[in-house]
């Protein structure tokens, strides 16, 4: 792909402005090629209603999230949260994605036990697998920042997804996803990164601000930040991914806010320069 036809606007980054018709067409007005759709959303319209709609436009997907949250104790609760998230993966089939971002699923309090919620993760995943390729659709392990251990991700580090994916030994349907906006204070990052190679098979993009009012949902647009994403992004290419740049930005207090054509307008502006 030539650079310009791998940027990618993920749903999110103008969710509380557009239902999925109005968010298509924004793209479609901007000429943005690709997004990635976030499962409310989908959900919220049909999906063979948002498969055809994204058809129809000639739109690209990078991605589908997401689905997880596996790591419950009781046996009752981890089955129904795997059933759910094979539900995910027949949806992210049926709209044609590639992958499906997986958020593992954080510390639960009955047991306050975070090695054993990661096992449990583990073990769902392997459990997955089979679905997974049944339909074609990758799991891509989403490495979250340690703020949200506790709620919705006991996987933290590229380093740990590099070693769940040696340990669940299934390359062709595994993968990694790469947050900026999650992984990018780790100082093993780079060793993680290279480690992980072809592994990656999505690449997110936001910023940290400094003065941030909400640690998940106040990130900002790249460049008015601290992340050194334009090095970060030459990093998974030297690794070897040649994907998307999808923009995930979740901003209640500034982006959300403001209207999609100018929100749009921004990230073109800020592609290729910051990141």
């Amino acid at each position: 792909m030539v650079d310009a036809e791998r940027l990618s606007i993920h749903q999110v980054t103008l969710l509380q402005q557009c239902t999925t018709p109005q968010f298509v067409a924004a793209l479609v007005r901007n000429s943005v090629p690709c997004t990635s759709l976030w499962r409310e959303k989908t959900l919220e319209h049909g999906v063979e209603a948002t498969g055809r709609l994204i058809a129809d436009n000639g739109i690209a997907l990078s991605g589908y999230c997401f689905g997880g949250l596996i790591t419950s104790p009781d046996r009752d609760e981890a089955a129904r949260a795997r059933d759910d998230v094979r539900r995910a993966l027949d949806e992210a089939a049926a709209i044609g994605a590639p992958c499906l971002v997986f958020v593992a699923g954080g510390v639960d309090e009955r047991d306050r036990n975070i090695a054993a919620a990661r096992e449990r993760a583990l073990e769902g995943i392997a459990k997955l697998i089979p679905h997974a390729r049944s339909v074609g659709v990758k799991l891509a392990l989403e490495p979250l920042h340690p703020m949200i251990c506790a709620t919705r991700s006991v996987l933290t580090t590229i380093k740990l997804a590099n070693e769940w994916c040696d340990r669940l030994g299934a390359e062709d349907i595994v993968g990694i996803a790469v947050d900026t906006y999650a992984v990018w204070w780790d100082p093993e990052i780079d060793a993680g990164i290279a480690r992980a190679g072809r592994r990656i098979c999505s690449f997110h993009v936001s910023d940290w601000l400094a003065d941030t009012r909400d640690l998940r949902l106040d990130r900002g647009m790249p460049g008015d930040g601290v992340i050194d994403l334009l090095g970060l992004r030459r990093k998974v290419e030297a690794a070897g991914y040649d994907g998307y740049i999808e923009f995930e930005i979740f901003s209640q207090h500034n982006w959300w806010q403001r209207e999609p054509d100018e929100v749009i307008g921004v990230i073109r502006n800020r592609y290729g320069k910051v990141v």
